[in-house]
Parts: structure tokens; sequence; C-alpha cells
């Protein structure tokens, strides 16, 4: 079976990358020499310490697989290159709620870089794939949880 190739932002495939080497070169040796240190307190089978060592391990070893999976499937776009008339991946986009006069800014990335409270959001969210396209002066409408919001594009860029 073929993966589909996943867009990420050079910046998410970098912060990926980093915490992958984290794993492998910092948290994984000190886990195994926690390990060591339990096993030489004896009896395995009551030792919560080489139990929590062992949960430890599970869970990065996990970890590391899971980015190595998302690197791999990964198409990284470099939006510093990018440049475009129209909201696409990677777009900087700020927008005015029609309805409250707020101003909002939003980054475009992958699912993986999505934080709403640093205004990334994910291309697959509601929001993006309603910007996706449109131009600066366009209006679009988004199903909300609070109902249907109105917005017009202020600017782009990238």
């Amino acid at each position: 079976m073929v993966s589909q190739k996943v867009p990420m932002t050079l910046e998410g495939a970098e912060l990926l990358r980093a915490e992958l080497k984290q794993r492998r070169m910092v948290e994984r040796p000190r886990i195994i020499e926690q390990i060591s240190e339990a096993r030489a307190h004896g009896d395995l089978s009551e030792n919560a310490e080489y139990a929590a060592a062992k949960e430890q391990q599970s869970f990065n070893e996990g970890r590391i697989q899971e980015i190595e999976a998302k690197l791999a499937n990964a198409e990284i776009v470099d939006t510093s290159r990018l440049r475009a008339d129209k909201v696409v991946f990677g777009a900087h986009v700020s927008l005015l709620d029609e309805d409250s006069e707020e101003k909002t800014a939003y980054h475009i990335v992958g699912v993986d870089e999505a934080n709403l409270d640093i205004g990334k959001i994910s291309y697959t969210s509601p929001l993006a794939r309603a910007l996706i396209g449109k131009e600066v002066g366009d209006s679009v409408t988004v199903m909300a949880p609070a109902g249907k919001r109105q917005y017009e594009i202020l600017s782009i860029h990238f």
C-alpha cells in the first residue's frame, strides 16, 4: 500500500526532527540507565521503579516510531519560497469577522503542527478549507460550533 504524502511546513518538520533527536540521543539512554539501576535492586516482579522505567521506554519507542512515520510520509513545504495571490497551504491569513468586526490571523499548516493557541490551523480544518483558493477581499462562510461565521480576507502573506 502506497502512503499518501501529507503536507508539513519546514518549521514543523524541523521541530519533529529535533524531538526525534532528543528522544534517540537523550531520552533513550536515560531510560536504559534507569532500567539498569532498577534491575540492580533485585526482584523485578515487585520492582515499581523497573515497571515505571519499562513503561517510559515503551512510550518513548512508540513516539520515535510515530515521528519516523510522520516524517517518512511528509511532503515538506518551504513556505518562505511561496508566492501566491490566493490562500494556499503555508499562508498567513488575516481575517475580519464580519459580524463582530474582530480581526484575527491564522497560519495554515499541517495536521500535526496545528495549535489554535498560537494561530496555527490545520489545512483540514473547516476554516482553512473555506479559505484555500480565495483572494484578498473575498468573503467566506464557515460553520462553527456557535453557528455560521462570515469572514473577509484582509491579507495573505508567507
